[in-house]
């Protein structure tokens, strides 16, 4: 029950006798898994289930991003893609760096995490493959990295929430269809900047141009023409759309429509940063 973004939240302040009551479990039967698994771990000498490869992290080049202002994310991204099978990097952070999760895995890491106190946390990347279409995967949204900067707990708060409303296994709907709805939502509401950043990543996890199609007239329908030529028209959102639907008109493959995406309406365009 520990085992969710709420758990890790929570696991600095359980006691055996929150445990007890949560679970329903017996003190005596709590207290016995928790010496056994002890009794475990001292038997196999791995603490922690420590990789084979922790040994090594002396070796690792440290990021301390803990007060870093502003978005680290690219310029991590571009060391990490540098790395050769064996090296590693490790992270420092107030928050569990669960938007760094998935790109770095995609580029061919392994991880491992410590928590060392309530605000601080040492994720261990080492690199076991070269995979350079983890490039292509846009980061998780960089303006987490705000939070942390007003409240320390927010920012953790904040990253678990993302974490548990995009990545649970529980959601329902593909992860593909949540986000033409997060685009809608953010075209309701004014934030141009967030419905672009999910449109660019719906179309790098493969929604097909022709739901794009569907999801603007929609908008036209729901929004009023005249919204949508003042407003959507002449948006980054629908230069991003217009890009797609003009390259893939030339024949360029998806891949490479992809990459010019994360160049031109990535971090780099200020009508989309955050």
């Amino acid at each position: 029950m520990l085992s969710s973004p709420m758990g890790n939240i929570m696991i600095p302040k359980t006691t055996v006798a929150d445990m007890i009551e949560r679970s329903g479990m017996s003190e005596e039967d709590l207290i016995k898994g928790i010496t056994d698994l002890i009794a475990d771990i001292e038997s196999s000498g791995k603490i922690n289930n420590e990789p084979e490869w922790f040994s090594q992290i002396s070796s690792f080049k440290e990021m301390y991003v803990r007060n870093t202002q502003g978005n680290f994310f690219p310029a991590l991204r571009e060391q990490a893609a540098k790395m050769q099978i064996g090296e590693g990097l490790e992270i420092i952070q107030k928050f569990e760096p669960l938007p760094l999760y998935e790109v770095m895995d995609g580029l061919g890491f392994e991880r491992f995490t410590k928590q060392l106190s309530e605000n601080e946390w040492h994720v261990y990347f080492y690199r076991t493959k070269i995979d350079e279409k983890g490039m292509d995967i846009p980061f998780r949204p960089a303006a987490l990295l705000n939070f942390p900067m007003i409240d320390e707990e927010l920012g953790n708060v904040a990253v678990n929430f993302w974490d548990l409303t995009w990545n649970n296994k529980k959601r329902y709907l593909p992860y593909e269809t949540r986000l033409l709805l997060s685009l809608t939502n953010a075209v309701g509401a004014g934030r141009m900047r967030q419905a672009t950043r999910e449109l660019v990543k719906a179309y790098i996890h493969g929604i097909d141009s022709q739901a794009l199609d569907d999801v603007f007239e929609l908008l036209a329908w729901n929004q009023g023409i005249g919204f949508f030529a003042s407003e959507i028209g002449p948006s980054t959102l629908f230069k991003a759309y217009k890009h797609i639907k003009n390259r893939e008109k030339n024949g360029i493959e998806h891949q490479k429509i992809c990459s010019e995406l994360i160049e031109k309406f990535g971090e780099s365009n200020p009508d989309v940063k955050v």
